[in-house]
């Protein structure tokens, strides 16, 4: 099998899963996205171009911002308010690691983040799935 054959099928695959998956899902995702090029830019913090390390960061604040746009702030009340702070902060960090690369900083966002996708993790394994209607 070619490796574009591989590809596409891969790429299918992760379609059905993202379509698949529950909000909740979703979200662990999107935290995975962010750590796996958030992992990719601290490999490439000595980088004199700077080129990746750019791309790679962009990516994470992509990641980022999703999280922020699609946080229910009328539903989430104070846990939505202090989220949206906490991505508001890691988004400036990630803009300041992209002009002067620091790895002790880009170390503490990864920490971070690595814990709040554990926190979330932890929610998405113990709550219940939406219960499905039978229909007779």
């Amino acid at each position: 099998m070619s490796y574009a054959a591989v590809t596409k099928q891969a790429t299918r695959y992760k379609e059905a899963e993202v379509m698949s998956a529950t909000p909740g899902q979703l979200v662990l995702t999107i935290f995975d996205h962010i750590l796996v090029n958030l992992s990719r830019a601290r490999l490439r913090l000595d980088d004199r171009d700077g080129t990746q390390r750019s791309e790679v960061l962009e990516r994470a604040r992509a990641g980022l911002t999703e999280l922020l746009v699609t946080l229910d702030r009328q539903r989430g009340g104070d846990i939505a308010t202090n989220l949206a702070s906490l991505y508001v902060f890691w988004l400036s960090e990630l803009s300041v690691i992209g002009v002067k690369p620091n790895a002790q900083r880009l170390d503490a966002i990864i920490a971070m983040i690595t814990e709040l996708r554990s926190a979330f993790g932890e929610v998405v394994a113990t709550a219940t799935p939406p219960t499905t209607l039978a229909v007779s």
